[in-house]
């Protein structure tokens, strides 16, 4: 999204298979971005045998591990897609009565679009900067260490961003015509395991 950071109320850790939302996190923390964090996240067939407790639960033990105050980061256990990210994340802060006006999201490079479509879906008054680690394609290919798995998610999340702005989950989003040529094409080469019907 190219988005400029800045101080904001929340940083909210979005769940997946890529520890590097927990390392952005602690990083922007410790640079003063936002004074709490919440990871958000259960697991899903993609994190199961990475992160067996939960992604939130892994992501804040390395969030504390590397200097986050234990009283600075909240765990939200229970979300399995990006709308109850959200959805249980407002939930929890709610209940702690801290009223948020912004955040940064940070998730996966490729679900940003996605995560600003869906937070703007769900919590419309909700000030988002999205966030990711800043890694080049082969060092993040690096970093998961399966270039397959990478693809498929990226068409999956891509094709997400349609489909679930027509299913109500986010709201819409301009898809520049050579993306849309790109996810076509890695689908005809077989990058298809993340699909959805």
């Amino acid at each position: 999204m190219h988005h400029e950071l800045r101080p904001c109320d929340i940083g909210i850790g979005l769940g997946s298979h890529d520890l590097g939302v927990a390392i952005i996190a602690t990083d922007l923390y410790h640079r003063g971005y936002f004074p709490r964090i919440v990871f958000t996240g259960a697991n899903a067939p993609t994190t199961i045998d990475r992160f067996p407790r939960g992604e939130a639960v892994h992501y804040a033990e390395y969030a504390i591990e590397h200097g986050v105050p234990d009283n600075a980061v909240l765990v939200e256990p229970n979300a399995a897609n990006t709308q109850q990210n959200f959805e249980l994340t407002r939930k929890l802060l709610d209940e702690r009565g801290a009223r948020v006006q912004s955040a940064i999201v940070m998730s996966r490079p490729y679900q940003q679009r996605r995560a600003y479509a869906t937070a703007k879906k769900i919590w419309p008054d909700l000030d988002v900067v999205c966030a990711s680690r800043p890694l080049c394609l082969d060092d993040y290919v690096r970093s998961i260490g399966s270039p397959t798995k990478v693809i498929d998610m990226i068409v999956g999340d891509t094709q997400r961003i349609d489909v679930y702005a027509v299913r109500g989950f986010a709201v819409a989003q301009e898809m520049p015509s050579s993306v849309r040529a790109a996810l076509n094409n890695l689908v005809k080469a077989g990058y298809t395991s993340r699909l959805i019907s």
